[in-house]
């Protein structure tokens, strides 16, 4: 079940499911989850993209060990709040998804996730290295972490 609207979204959701936030790249999909009480996202991993099949695979198998109740997806809308085809193929793996699973997916704007993620990681002196390693799950936690936000007040 895809929900464009994020109220809808809310209430498809499960009680005391703890929720995973994707960062959708064209090489990686940065992962974060939430706990049961949907009070905090920890970022878990970056997923290296190989093809559809394969990353859907290891995503399912995340949500199934951490009972998954909901998926949020960075929509990466332009800085005018416009969809360019960033947004489409986020939409279109979000499609792709549901013919998987039965968990509801919705979408938050993660416009300037990265960004913020980046400067935490400059904050916490971080090396380049690992900024590369990290950037994309940490950018899920923000996208999480938003959407939770959002939640506490559905």
């Amino acid at each position: 079940m895809i929900c464009d609207d994020f109220a809808e979204f809310a209430a498809a959701l499960r009680p005391m499911s703890a929720l995973m936030g994707l960062d959708l790249g064209e090489k990686t999909i940065g992962v974060a989850v939430s706990d049961r009480m949907r009070g905090v996202a920890s970022p878990l991993e970056t997923v290296r993209r190989k093809k559809f099949t394969l990353d859907s695979v290891r995503l399912l198998e995340i949500a199934q060990a951490r009972e998954i109740g909901g998926i949020v997806l960075g929509l990466p809308r332009n800085m005018d709040g416009s969809e360019g085809p960033r947004c489409q193929s986020t939409r279109a793996f979000a499609r792709n998804m549901s013919r998987l699973t039965e968990i509801p997916i919705g979408f938050w704007d993660e416009r300037l996730s990265t960004v913020a993620a980046e400067k935490a990681l400059l904050e916490a002196d971080t090396s380049r290295k690992r900024r590369g390693e990290v950037i994309d799950h940490v950018a899920a936690g923000y996208i999480l972490q938003g959407a939770l936000d959002r939640l506490r007040f559905l």
